[in-house]
């Protein structure tokens, strides 16, 4: 879905404003956030001292995705950035989630369940859409555009369909949450979200 791109951008600038997407899992799947700016931009955040995507291959830790990494790259972001909407798939990361919302905000964390097929679809035909229209932009991540490269559509009752990994090892997870924090941005928009936007919020350093 995503054009390939020759260069992997840096991210934005520590301040701006982003919202958020994540796509979790517990020991198969990649667990991912995924971002995106006012003006379209999405990308895959770096976080920690060797800015590691927020990415996680849990054939890379042990066949465990590592949830002191995620929280981690969370709190950074959360003090790095000014979070409009993190909007959170809910499966195997309930509690997590919950803590997210208590530490940061619970008018800035969301669930957003991918399960439900007809919100779903909705979302990626308007991610399709505003890709095609070239509303958005995005960062040539290479993890992301796999993921988008491995995604398929599998049909749904009423002219629906929902994306799949056409094998295990094709994983999608990536793709998934950059949809979602292409949605989230979509609603933070609609709800008024602007460059002139305020943010009264203080942001403490670890």
């Amino acid at each position: 879905m995503l054009p390939t791109q020759a260069k992997w951008l840096p991210n934005p600038p520590d301040g701006t404003a982003i919202c958020l997407g994540f796509d979790g899992s517990e020991n198969n799947d990649f667990t991912a956030i995924q971002a995106e700016t006012i003006d379209g931009f999405t990308f895959t955040p770096r976080y920690g001292p060797d800015q590691n995507p927020t990415i996680w291959n849990p054939a890379e830790w042990g066949d465990q995705i590592p949830r002191s990494e995620v929280h981690a790259a969370v709190d950074e972001l959360f003090a790095r950035y000014k979070v409009q909407r993190f909007y959170c798939d809910p499966q195997d990361w309930r509690s997590e989630i919950g803590d997210w919302s208590l530490a940061h905000g619970e008018d800035h964390v969301f669930e957003w369940a991918t399960n439900r097929i007809g919100k779903m679809f909705d979302e990626i035909k308007r991610f399709e859409i505003d890709l095609k229209e070239r509303r958005l932009t995005h960062d040539g991540c290479p993890i992301a555009t796999l993921h988008f490269a491995n995604a398929r559509k599998a049909a749904r009752p009423g002219q629906k369909y929902i994306l799949i990994k056409p094998a295990d090892h094709q994983k999608i997870d990536a793709a998934m949450a950059r949809i979602l924090a292409h949605t989230a941005a979509s609603d933070a928009r609609t709800d008024g979200w602007t460059t002139e936007t305020t943010d009264n919020r203080v942001f403490v350093f670890r």
